[in-house]
């Protein structure tokens, strides 16, 4: 199978509640976004003219209509933050989600977004979001098998 990955980059803030550390103060990151598609009925053979699945261009503004516009410079908190802080749900660029903002939920309403919004002829093969130079979260379409010895 063939897929095709591209690179995005956003500024963010969020702060983690409950979480016992730094993480539970407002602060930033510069993360780093790998998006994977594929086509889902490829057939083992060279791709007709233009010998693209999908353009680069078209993942680009997926991306960015749906997520990138929602996160980029935005203060990322959790309903149960606002709660706690609701003199914060004034302030600007306020991004509220269900669960804490952490890499892996951020990674999920991602996921949950690009579902909702690419073609129905692609496929979501994978996503990384990095939040720092050395700390990832991967979520991967691929099927697993359990089983038993």
């Amino acid at each position: 199978m063939i897929e095709i990955s591209k690179i995005f980059h956003f500024e963010a803030a969020h702060a983690l509640f409950g979480y016992k550390g730094a993480c539970a103060n407002i602060h930033g990151h510069s993360y780093r976004l790998t998006i994977s598609v594929s086509i889902k009925d490829q057939r083992d053979a060279f791709i007709p003219a233009p010998g693209i699945q999908i353009d680069y261009k078209v993942l680009k503004k997926i991306v960015g209509d749906n997520v990138l516009n929602k996160l980029d410079h935005a203060l990322l908190l959790s309903e149960l933050y606002i709660q706690h802080h609701p003199y914060l749900s004034k302030e600007k660029n306020i991004f509220i989600l269900p669960a804490e903002p952490s890499t892996e939920n951020l990674m999920l309403y991602i996921r949950d977004e690009l579902l909702r919004t690419l073609p129905e002829d692609v496929l979501l093969s994978s996503i990384q979001l990095q939040e720092t130079e050395g700390s990832f979260a991967t979520w991967s379409n691929a099927k697993t098998v359990a089983t038993k010895d």
